[in-house]
């Protein structure tokens, strides 16, 4: 996928409106600090597009991002940040909800965990919950850069088992720092959306 342009076009917060794209939606999920912001960024190869924080919990919105005028990527809020209160947690999954249940243009849920670590209770929780919602989410292990090259088979299976995985879901490692697993993933996007190299042009290489 060549980048030609890539912005952030609407902001939907509890009360909002959900926009009625046109575009094909993949959407990103995850528990607080994750690294979707670094996911996006990186498949958008932008510095800081969506932005990133130390502070767990900073994304309370469900963020659109046009890509090349041909899909949207969609920011969840994160979950699993003990500091939020219960009733933020609340509205946020009634947002989250919403979203899941009334989007015409979804196409894929990607659910990302840190690879490092067997999957939380939060992560299966979510995983669990999405399916609930008639969606097969798209696992992506972030962080691949923190193993050894001969941990990373072990540590996926590792999150297969954890969140019981149902077979033939597409698994996939990601590292923000290297971009390994960035191809991969374009190309199943690319799959998902009808979208190839060909139409997007040459990229202008700015940040917007």
């Amino acid at each position: 996928m060549i980048i030609k342009s890539a912005e952030l076009e609407t902001v939907c917060g509890v009360t909002s409106t959900l926009p009625d794209n046109r575009l094909p939606e993949i959407a990103f999920a995850g528990r607080s600090n994750v690294g979707k912001s670094s996911l996006i960024n990186g498949l958008l190869n932008r510095k800081a597009l969506a932005r990133t924080s130390s502070q767990p919990g900073k994304t309370q919105t469900i963020n659109f991002y046009n890509v090349n005028n041909a899909l949207y990527f969609v920011d969840l809020p994160g979950y699993g940040y003990a500091k939020v209160s219960v009733e933020a947690k609340a509205k946020w999954g009634k947002m989250i909800e919403r979203y899941l249940l009334r989007s015409r243009q979804l196409k894929a849920i990607f659910l990302l965990v840190d690879i490092r670590h067997e999957p939380s209770a939060n992560d299966v929780q979510m995983y669990q919950w999405i399916l609930e919602r008639g969606h097969v989410p798209v696992i992506i292990a972030t962080k691949a850069d923190k193993l050894k090259r001969s941990q990373v088979a072990k540590h996926m299976k590792m999150i297969r088992d954890g969140l019981k995985v149902r077979p033939g879901t597409p698994v996939f490692a990601y590292s923000a720092l290297t971009k390994a697993g960035r191809e991969e993933l374009w190309d199943y996007i690319d799959a998902l959306t009808g979208k190839d190299e060909e139409e997007h042009g040459e990229t202008t290489g700015k940040d917007i």
